[in-house]
């Protein structure tokens, strides 16, 4: 089953919390704070795989989390940081931020991407000591790990792509040129997944090609099977348009052109002005006439016209030494650049996190904000200096500013996650 598309969560491990610890040891007077570092959570990696060419996978398993760093111990130990989770995908994958459609990542080279950053650890109390606060009984606790809902779109690496309508000749085409050997047979849709094929051109040199499977008119509106998988030929450097021009099926080869090319134009303006040379196919069953006034439409519209017959292998070699030239002279295949995302947050801990204020019946002021409940659970709410800390917090993060413009008063009750304290100016 070829899958092409298929979108999975993607979660990168948090960071490990810092220690609140005091150093305890006999004839050691005031050892003082000793909390250690949390450890660094793990980044999500893609890396491509030649022996994967679908994204079958991900439809069985759509949930990818790294591991969350070691938690800060006694005696300024830091935390183990966690080890990255490699997800292998198949090469030309292009990875998306599926809300945003932000590109994330190309896979086409070797070079493995991080697709979600793990977590920094948090700091130790042992960080927070200062002459004026020599006991600090809180720390801070590690970022959390980015989290996305990924897009992945397989654009198949190839520099020829073949298009044209179903039972042209395509598929005989790339058997009789290449070592791919697709199925074959006189009916429609007989070709249901792109085929790629290595062609030789000679002295050491060969190029990729890509049998596509056949388009219909209506194709780039979802009609027919070709729609599906015209994604495959955008990063094709050169197509061939192959064109029945004995009219077995029917049809007239010109008319056949310009549908193919419409619909072309129609899913990509980019796509339609890449380099195409006409492969006139089945001339072995051609009215000579017939060919020759193909070839004077086809040169009228500025395209190299060859007469071929894949089926007796007549013109292949001479279609397929074009077509190497031209690759010479064209760029390499293209490679998508991924998109800057927003900048991560600073040392601030929850620093541009979103927050909800309501108030309730009950006059109480509800603050609801699922990353403040992390740092909470490291902070001693019955230490002054910890308290000191959590109220920088709300400075920082504008949610004190948010109750002043809520209409709090001095008095007025505010909850956060059930913990409950008299606001004061």
């Amino acid at each position: 089953m070829f899958v092409d598309k298929a979108v999975i969560y993607v979660k990168a491990g948090d960071g490990g919390d810092g220690a609140v610890s005091f150093h305890r040891e006999k004839y050691v007077a005031a050892g003082g704070p000793d909390g250690g570092d949390g450890g660094k959570g793990g980044n999500v990696v893609f890396v491509a795989d030649d022996s994967m060419s679908t994204l079958l996978d991900f439809r069985y398993k759509r949930k990818y989390a790294a591991e969350k760093g070691q938690n800060g111990s006694g005696g300024r130990r830091t935390g183990k940081n966690a080890p990255d989770l490699i997800v292998k995908v198949p090469r030309g994958t292009l990875v998306r931020d599926n809300k945003t459609g932000r590109i994330i990542a190309d896979m086409s080279s070797d070079e493995p991407q991080i697709i979600a950053n793990g977590g920094k650890g948090g700091k130790g109390n042992a960080r927070f000591a200062t002459p004026t606060r020599q006991i600090p009984k809180f720390s801070k606790p590690g970022f959390i790990g980015e989290e996305i809902e990924a897009s992945l779109e397989l654009k198949l690496l190839a520099d020829v792509g073949l298009v044209g309508f179903p039972n042209v000749g395509k598929s005989t085409l790339i058997s009789v040129v290449s070592a791919a050997k697709p199925k074959i047979a006189n009916y429609h849709f007989t070709t249901l997944t792109p085929v790629l094929g290595v062609v030789s051109a000679g002295e050491g040199k060969s190029f990729v090609m890509a049998d596509i499977p056949g388009l219909i008119e209506g194709a780039s509106e979802g009609v027919g099977l070709g729609h599906e998988f015209l994604r495959h030929v955008d990063r094709c450097r050169l197509m061939i348009h192959v064109v029945d021009v004995s009219g077995s099926e029917g049809r007239d080869p010109k008319e056949d052109f310009e549908i193919i090319n419409r619909e072309l134009s129609n899913f990509s303006e980019e796509l339609a002005e890449r380099p195409q040379i006409v492969a006139a196919n089945k001339c072995d069953m051609a009215d000579p006439e017939r060919i020759a006034e193909f070839k004077k439409f086809i040169a009228e519209k500025g395209y190299e016209c060859f007469e071929i017959s894949a089926a007796t292998t007549m013109g292949t070699k001479e279609l397929m030494e074009c077509v190497a030239a031209e690759l010479d002279k064209l760029p390499p295949i293209k490679v998508y650049e991924s998109e800057p995302a927003a900048p991560l947050l600073d040392e601030n801990a929850g620093m541009g996190e979103r927050f909800e204020i309501t108030r309730g019946d009950d006059a109480v002021f509800y603050v609801e904000a699922p990353w403040l409940e992390h740092i909470m659970r490291t902070v001693d709410m019955d230490d002054y200096e910890s308290l000191q800390y959590f109220q920088r917090v709300l400075r920082n993060t504008g949610i004190i500013d948010a109750l002043e413009e809520k209409g709090i008063k001095e008095g007025d009750t505010v909850n956060i996650f059930g913990f409950e304290f008299d606001f004061v100016f």
